[in-house]
């Protein structure tokens, strides 16, 4: 049995649409767009019953409303998919209701959901978490510093989780791609598709190696773990080598601003 926030559309959206595929007895999708929920269903094998919680990540009450509801329909969840997330560009300026919202969607959320769900998983002595963060959690995001920040927060949480609970049978990954062609990039993926771009499909098919493996970074951009070796080996190099990307990819980032 699944929970798969974020589910009616992008990273969710396969994921959901994969786990059906490979046998899942239910799989509960939640989102805030409950025509995206409808849709996500009608595409799953139909052999998996399907379940549509409309969800806003955000409010603690909703979440405990959607692991209520599978568990009353279910029994059990056997994996939560914490996926959903949002994008806000900015650095400190942005206005403060705009850094709690996306404080509350990117690290909150998964807060709520471990709040709602271990309890039933412990006492089962199994279960799974599957995080949604990002490489800007592992590295950075230019000219974004809530998405920034918060990505990193999720990442730290989902560490934290898995160092507490994985000797209590509770596995955990953390899924931090680069750029996914989903709604988010749009507009154009930026300095995040450098290594190209990815379908959802693909960091679906990682997502399943990583939690059959119960490998922790779910790195669906294999160079992301270069990238990271370099920032630990030397920090003060690696931040020298981003400001310089910065310099690059200023006219994206902050168009129309005046160069000295």
């Amino acid at each position: 049995v699944v929970v798969v926030t974020g589910g009616a559309s992008g990273i969710g959206r396969s994921l959901c649409e994969r786990f059906a595929l490979e046998g899942a007895s239910a799989v509960v999708v939640a989102d805030i767009d409950s025509d995206g929920i409808k849709s996500t269903l009608s595409n799953m094998k139909a052999s998996t019953k399907g379940l549509g919680v409309q969800c806003d990540v955000s409010n603690e009450d909703d979440v405990n409303n959607l692991v209520s509801e599978a568990l009353g329909k279910f029994g059990h969840i056997d994996l939560f998919c914490s996926n959903a997330g949002i994008f806000t560009a900015g650095g400190e300026e942005v206005a403060n209701e705009s850094w709690q919202n996306i404080w509350d969607i990117n690290v909150m959320s998964h807060i709520f959901a471990s709040r709602a769900v271990l309890p039933s998983m412990l006492e089962r002595g199994e279960g799974y978490l599957l995080n949604t963060s990002s490489a800007a959690g592992l590295l950075t995001q230019l000219g974004a510093a809530g998405y920034a920040v918060t990505k990193s927060a999720a990442v730290s949480f989902a560490e934290w989780i898995k160092i507490t609970y994985g000797n209590k049978g509770i596995g955990v990954s953390c899924l931090c791609p680069q750029a996914v062609r989903t709604a988010m990039t749009a507009g154009g993926a930026g300095v995040a598709g450098v290594d190209g771009m990815l379908e959802p499909d693909v960091v679906a098919n990682d997502v399943l190696k990583a939690i059959e493996e119960e490998t922790f970074l779910v790195l669906p951009h294999e160079e992301v773990a270069e990238y990271v070796k370099r920032k630990a080996n030397d920090r003060d190099r690696w931040i020298a080598g981003m400001q310089r990307l910065q310099v690059q990819f200023e006219d994206f980032l902050m168009p129309g601003k005046e160069k000295d």
